[in-house]
């Protein structure tokens, strides 16, 4: 019996990791298409404006059609708010099971409302919507093969990996910032499943785009410790915008909604008006910021010009991003912590303190603090740039960047972006609790209250079942007399409602101290 029961685990096992490939293959394909689209969209609205230069009368019927435009997106969005802003919360929902969406009415009118969106030239990135277009492939392939809620999660994950890895060309930041930022689930099922989707998405995105970072920002010589106390004064400047950023971000809701004149349909205007006069003087500033990142280097390391760019970028950030249209915040931090790592740099070569040659070093590290702060993920923001970048040689300057922006933020209380988004959006529709399974992993650490305890000799939660302790390179099918030991991996199943709080019991158990 035991046998059958370990043999049945290990089909299922080998079925979700083949639906995790077939899930990454597919959302590559469609993020790198998405992501096709943008780059050539955006080209063109630059060549327009170009052109405009010369025959500026060509403005006019722009602007209209910027007008009329802006209009159909807004009615779009308020029609269909799951497609609204970057798509993270949304997807966190899912995966905690407060929230639930349709994944082809999402997948369709995502993909064509942020190909417009972002390629017009909003300050937009297109990592979050790629992480929901992603996640509603998973979660359709996931429910047309009939799963079990577990097995639709599971493909929801893998699925918004695959799209984030497709976006970015980065595999392993994308497993890392799905378990660390949004699902919160490292089971070696999990966690396998997300990163060999991600690993496919990125196979496609590689016969796409080719194997040049998304960032290649030229460097040149290797940051010397004795520049090293630099890293420290410039995390704590970028926890400290970080922070500001964040307390932005999340007031725009409310800020919007006090401009009674304004439909919530109408708000798209004002960015595709303002992006206007954007695209005729500082063309390379449109998008997410691909393109300004890598010329940052290019450009003259002069004060004026980087504090510029810096409330440029951060202004039309928030403007474009409080517009609610399909687009999102990731590859926007991104450059906005590029062009603070030059502005730093900028101020320490005109006191003598930074020589000229280091400024690229700035710009890569600093790109990885402000998303560390912000997001309160600093192992994704690590690794991302670490991809992005092309190279290993930054990984201490970028850690002690990454670490000394996340210790500002958490004093100053600042939380994850993307949980403080979630809450907001579940405050504004009543919470959908989860009257299925979900599955969770935790570890149990040394001296806890289950180290050594018999699994029947514990109180667990009405609904709670074990399916399955990793202990070592052993997977071991559990009974009521099984003594559960430190440094095990239990694979709990919860049925029912208030999961959240049940989660939150066995976690304490398996780590709280049983004189605590």
């Amino acid at each position: 019996m035991k046998t059958t029961r370990i043999a049945r685990l290990k089909y299922a096992n080998l079925r979700q990791l083949g639906r995790a490939t077939i899930i990454g293959l597919l959302a590559g394909l469609v993020v790198s298409l998405f992501r096709w689209a943008i780059q050539n969209l955006l080209n063109g609205v630059i060549r327009a404006f170009g052109y405009f230069h010369g025959h500026p009368f060509w403005m006019l019927p722009w602007s209209l059609a910027s007008i009329l435009v802006a209009l159909f997106l807004g009615r779009l969005v308020q029609k269909n708010p799951d497609i609204k802003g970057s798509g993270i919360p949304q997807v966190e929902g899912q995966l905690t099971g407060q929230f639930d969406e349709k994944w082809w009415p999402v997948l369709w009118r995502k993909f064509f409302g942020g190909i417009i969106s972002i390629g017009s030239g909003l300050f937009l990135g297109r990592e979050g919507p790629s992480i929901q277009l992603g996640a509603a492939i998973g979660q359709g392939i996931a429910e047309k093969n009939t799963g079990t809620e577990i097995e639709r999660r599971v493909g929801i994950a893998s699925g918004a990996a695959a799209g984030l890895s497709a976006a970015f060309n980065a595999p392993i930041a994308s497993t890392m910032f799905i378990l660390e930022e949004v699902y919160h689930n490292f089971s070696p099922l999990v966690w396998l499943s997300v990163f060999i989707s991600s690993l496919a998405a990125n196979l496609v995105s590689m016969a796409f785009f080719g194997l040049a970072p998304d960032l290649n920002v030229p460097h040149e010589v290797l940051l010397p410790a004795s520049q090293y106390w630099h890293l420290i004064l410039l995390g704590i400047l970028l926890g400290l915008l970080g922070r500001l950023y964040q307390v932005v971000i999340l007031q725009l809701p409310k800020w919007m909604h006090k401009l009674h004149f304004l439909k919530p349909a109408w708000y798209p205007v004002i960015p595709f008006l303002l992006v206007i006069p954007i695209a005729w003087w500082w063309p390379i500033t449109l998008g997410g910021g691909n393109n300004l990142v890598v010329a940052l280097p290019k450009m003259p390391a002069e004060f004026k010009v980087m504090l510029g760019l810096f409330i440029l970028r951060f202004v039309f950030s928030m403007i474009s991003y409080a517009s609610e249209l399909p687009g999102g915040i990731f590859l926007p931090i991104l450059t906005l912590g590029g062009i603070i790592g030059a502005l730093y740099c900028a101020i320490m070569i005109h006191w003598g303190l930074i020589p000229a040659k280091y400024l690229p070093n700035y710009v890569i590290c600093a790109m990885a603090g402000y998303f560390a702060c912000i997001s309160k993920a600093p192992f994704t923001a690590i690794l991302l740039i670490t991809e992005m970048v092309g190279t290993l040689t930054h990984l201490m300057p970028l850690a002690i960047v990454s670490i000394v922006a996340w210790l500002v933020v958490d004093l100053m209380g600042g939380t994850p972006i993307y949980a403080a988004m979630f809450a907001n959006m579940m405050h504004k529709q009543p919470q959908r609790e989860l009257l299925g399974l979900t599955q969770m992993t935790t570890p149990i650490f040394v001296g806890s209250v289950l180290d050594g305890c018999l699994i029947k000799d514990f109180d667990w939660p009405a609904g709670a079942l074990i399916t399955c302790i990793y202990r070592g390179e052993n997977q071991l099918i559990p009974h009521g007399n099984t003594r559960l030991k430190a440094g095990d991996t239990l694979v709990v199943q919860l049925r029912g409602k208030n999961h959240i709080a049940n989660q939150a019991r066995i976690n304490a158990a398996a780590r709280q101290s049983l004189h605590d």
